[in-house]
């Protein structure tokens, strides 16, 4: 049904052809001007006080954004020295905690030094210790097994004539002494 309305008014146009009217009251000319500038004046009014408090608003609208850009703008730089601030404080906690961990390190090896220093001296007591033993027990078992040679000699030489003389003899000493 569209289809055939359009086609009856495109055979119409055409066949009638597309012209300019250059009679101004015939064409409505003037009516349709005095009909435009009727609009545009009391229009005027009216879109105008609607576009100037558009304005006011998109102003206003500007002015806020602004506004909160500057505080944004203040935030970031509080925030960009707060930063700073930061990492100078973390470089210096950074510093402090190899310098801790430095002297802990040293600390640990002095400690192993003077412990090892400590543990050699102890090894050395205990060796000397230890060699001071055996030689006591040497001497001891020396000087045992010498009395043991020397009574088994006595035993074997002695015969019943020294003995007696050997008594006499420690008599005499004992007389001797008991004299003075």
């Amino acid at each position: 049904m569209y289809m055939e309305i359009f086609q009856y008014i495109s055979q119409q146009h055409f066949t009638e052809g597309i012209s300019f009217n250059s009679n101004f009251l015939e064409a409505n000319v003037l009516n349709i001007m005095f009909l435009l500038f009727g609009l545009i004046y009391v229009l005027k009014q009216f879109l105008g006080s609607i576009l100037s408090i558009r304005q006011e608003k998109v102003v206003s609208a500007i002015r806020e954004s602004e506004e909160r850009l500057q505080q944004a703008e203040i935030r970031l730089k509080e925030a960009k020295k707060q930063l700073a601030q930061t990492q100078l404080i973390i470089n210096q906690i950074i510093k402090e905690a190899e310098l801790t961990a430095q002297r802990v390190r040293d600390s640990i090896l002095d400690q192993g030094k003077y412990d090892i220093a400590k543990l050699a001296d102890s090894s050395k007591a205990s060796i000397e210790s230890a060699e001071n033993q055996v030689k006591q027990q040497i001497r001891q078992q020396i000087t045992s097994l010498a009395i043991t040679k020397v009574s088994i000699q006595l035993q074997n030489q002695m015969t019943p004539a020294i003995q007696m003389k050997i008594i006499d003899n420690n008599i005499m000493k004992l007389k001797g002494s008991i004299d003075i």
